[in-house]
């Protein structure tokens, strides 16, 4: 076979856990730095070889974003099934992947299918901490129909909920139904119907559920059932904790200008913290969290 038409090398695929210091803890994500060789089938390929619920996948740039220099990058998301809009976790862990491999920390901003989203890196005791700044979020009502269909889905009943925290579609990068449950123990108690909620979501476009418990004003838990990509559960889910960001502000859970953790993964092993923050005159979320390299 000639040099013209060997086959490419296939790209290097690394492997990060993010919303945690502990590799066996947060979400993990692949990470491909540079993709410019896969098209989108290939691209899938190795997100379904991977079985994480996304993979992120680098390459150069569009033209309104050439000012960024080497700092500026498109970022696409893959699950084992689909193309994804928007991906948090993958966000952070590819922000602290380019850190790692000789961009350092300082500033990044991506251009995704969602919009454009910048990740500030920094140094904070020894661990890189990624903060991701979501796109302008929004919140909408649920309709009584659907909400009977996810309770239904899910095994839950309607005295499952926490009244103080209503049913809604929030937005920052994808939709996620957020429900409140009204007891650790409901939340601790995920066994559902994996098809059912599956059509249920592709029907209204939903990435992940967002299934939280209010500890305190401060902290709450979730758990993000994610059967639309292929994975009964994510473990640590950026987007998901954006979108409730907004929720959160909008039915005014929180300041306009505040703080406050997810805990997230504990019920499947895999223990994750993110770190929401609302900023006064931004209607944007902020995620931030860690992320660290998985042995191979």
């Amino acid at each position: 076979m000639s040099a013209s038409t060997a086959p490419t090398a296939r790209p290097d695929i690394l492997r990060y856990t993010a919303f945690s210091a502990d590799p066996a803890g947060g979400n993990p994500a692949g990470v491909v730095l540079d993709a410019s060789s896969l098209d989108d089938a290939e691209q899938l390929a190795i997100a379904a070889e991977l079985g994480y619920s996304e993979t992120a996948f680098l390459t150069a740039p569009p033209a309104g974003l050439a000012e960024a220099g080497d700092r500026a990058y498109t970022l696409r998301f893959f699950s084992p099934k689909d193309e994804v809009n928007f991906c948090g976790h993958a966000t952070v862990a590819t922000a602290v992947a380019l850190a790692q491999h000789g961009g350092g920390p300082g500033d990044y901003v991506f251009a995704t299918p969602a919009g454009t989203v910048p990740v500030s890196v920094a140094d904070v005791d020894g661990e890189l901490r990624a903060t991701l700044t979501s796109v302008e979020p929004h919140v909408k009502d649920v309709p009584r129909a659907d909400l009977d269909e996810a309770l239904a889905a899910l095994g839950w009943a309607e005295s499952d909920l926490d009244p103080a925290l209503p049913p809604r579609i929030a937005f920052a990068g994808n939709d996620h139904l957020v429900l409140a449950a009204a007891t650790r123990a409901r939340l601790a108690d995920l066994d559902y119907d994996f098809a059912r909620l599956e059509a249920f979501m592709q029907r209204l476009g939903l990435t992940t559920l967002q299934l939280v418990w209010r500890e305190s004003d401060g902290f709450f838990h979730a758990r993000d059932p994610f059967p639309v990509g292929g994975v009964v559960e994510d473990p640590a889910t950026g987007a998901a904790a954006a979108a409730f960001g907004a929720y959160a502000r909008e039915l005014g859970l929180v300041g306009a200008e505040s703080e406050f953790v997810i805990r997230q993964g504990e019920d499947m092993g895999r223990p994750g913290t993110l770190t929401v923050t609302l900023r006064g005159g931004d209607p944007r979320v902020h995620v931030a969290g860690t992320a660290v390299r998985i042995s191979e």
